[in-house]
């Protein structure tokens, strides 16, 4: 099995890694596009801002690659955000998997939204075998609406995609590097997809 975890201008690849490790994968982090379709699992996983992320992608022609991937690649936070159309986070043309667009928070509201939040409505393979309510761990300031390709829900500053999917495109808005069993469950699941 080859996991692959796509390497550009982004944080959290490292704690990904590590995660991956603790269920038995040694993932390449690379940027080399031979080593990225050869990969059975790819991850995108993303911590930064929305523009100087899609830039390092287009400067390394690695947002064609993305588009093309016909293997499982699962988008974490910012990496999620980057598959939808646009981005209100700098004004930014993300890649366009989900058709939906990238919003921020209301000023109700404390951002970055930080800590543990609940995910509901799953339905999704990512979560076989988590509960309903589970709690996940979110680091975010922008957030993706409930549309036709979500597969979970959470709720801060109102109810918003928590996970999507749309054929091989999975993707997630919390950290499941970070959100302990259930978190290291959703990552066993995908890469057994």
């Amino acid at each position: 099995m080859k996991v692959v975890i796509i390497k550009y201008n982004t944080g959290n690849i490292c704690s990904v890694d590590f995660s991956l490790q603790r269920v038995g994968i040694n993932a390449f982090v690379t940027d080399d596009a031979s080593e990225i379709l050869s990969a059975d699992k790819v991850i995108l996983p993303g911590v930064g801002a929305a523009a100087p992320a899609m830039s390092c992608l287009k400067e390394k022609n690695l947002d064609k690659l993305i588009r093309q991937l016909q293997q499982p690649l699962l988008g974490i936070c910012l990496g999620m955000q980057l598959l939808c159309d646009f981005s209100e986070e700098g004004n930014t043309e993300c890649l366009g998997i989900f058709k939906d667009q990238v919003k921020k928070f209301t000023s109700n509201v404390k951002t970055p939204h930080v800590g543990w939040n609940n995910v509901t409505s799953l339905r999704s393979q990512l979560f076989r075998g988590v509960n309903e309510n589970e709690f996940m761990y979110f680091v975010h300031s922008y957030f993706v609406g409930v549309g036709n390709d979500t597969t979970a829900t959470t709720d801060y500053d109102g109810e918003y995609s928590a996970a999507l999917q749309k054929d091989n495109f999975y993707a997630v808005q919390f950290h499941p590097e970070k959100s302990g069993v259930a978190g290291q469950k959703i990552l066993e699941n995908f890469i057994r997809l």
